[in-house]
């Protein structure tokens, strides 16, 4: 377990499985809460930026203004780059850096986001101190984290439950919070965020592709991923018990009725202007 604000050990990895998913990542699926606050001037730091697919929608956003995507992996940095690149995007770059000690000033972004981080790090309250303190007065936090206790499926079939006890035991064995979308409102108040709007949202995977793609990704990633490493090496689970989880996986992909939903929290936390 990371000491007390050390980001913890990131679950999933980079696997290709992994940036399959990240790469589907708009800012309009995953980012919609924020979009009516951004205007074209804006200056805007995106932590955890991944492959940056969407730091580059926001950077399509703010035409006069200036993104910034970090992230703690210097690899994955280089994928956020070639995204920028193929779409001939000149306001954008790229760093590596650790969100409990942002390398910024105090005051410096008009909106500092972080789509699916909060989870991931060992302590998400001093996070977003630093998120805070890097926003502009009169700016935004914006942070969007997936709730998996929450996440639901039909039909019910057991190796899905089996899936979800294990993740959540692994991703707290690595220090992590897997049910962080509920508990953002919370974990801004004890930052001493106060202007909040706490939403919700969700990604649902029904269709024939979008079940193919969904469970074809967690399938991979249960036995060829860092998870599936973490998993084996903390003790939470065989190899076999790992290739069963993977077989519901598929199983549940190729059932017509199939459905799933991920529900997301969501908070947006304007910064105290300056007096007039």
């Amino acid at each position: 377990m990371p000491k007390p604000g050390e980001t913890a050990v990131y679950t999933h990895g980079h696997h290709e499985s992994v940036l399959r998913s990240h790469t589907w990542r708009t800012a309009a699926n995953s980012a919609a809460y924020l979009l009516g606050s951004v205007k074209p001037h804006m200056k805007i730091l995106d932590i955890g930026c991944g492959p940056g697919t969407i730091t580059a929608d926001l950077a399509a956003l703010v035409p006069d203004g200036q993104v910034t995507g970090v992230d703690r992996t210097p690899d994955v940095l280089d994928r956020a780059r070639a995204t920028a690149a193929e779409r001939g995007l000149a306001n954008i770059d790229f760093a590596v850096a650790d969100v409990h000690a942002l390398d910024y000033p105090d005051d410096t972004f008009c909106v500092v986001h972080a789509h699916q981080v909060l989870q991931h790090v060992g302590d998400p309250v001093r996070a977003l101190r630093e998120m805070h303190r890097v926003t502009a007065p009169g700016g935004f936090v914006a942070v969007r984290d997936s709730d998996y206790a929450a996440m639901t499926w039909y039909p019910a079939l057991p190796g899905l439950d089996d899936w979800l006890d294990l993740y959540r035991r692994v991703a707290r064995g690595n220090g992590g919070e897997p049910d962080a979308g509920r508990r953002l409102k919370s974990w801004a108040l004890a930052a001493g965020l106060r202007d909040i709007t706490a939403t919700s949202a969700t990604w649902t995977f029904s269709t024939p592709q979008e079940r193919a793609w969904w469970s074809g990704l967690w399938a991979e990633r249960t036995v060829a991923s860092s998870y599936a490493g973490l998993a084996v090496q903390g003790g939470h689970a065989t190899d076999a018990q790992l290739r069963a989880v993977a077989e519901a996986w598929r199983d549940w992909g190729e059932r017509e009725d199939g459905w799933f939903a991920v529900l997301h929290g969501e908070i947006l936390c304007r910064k105290e202007p300056r007096p007039a």
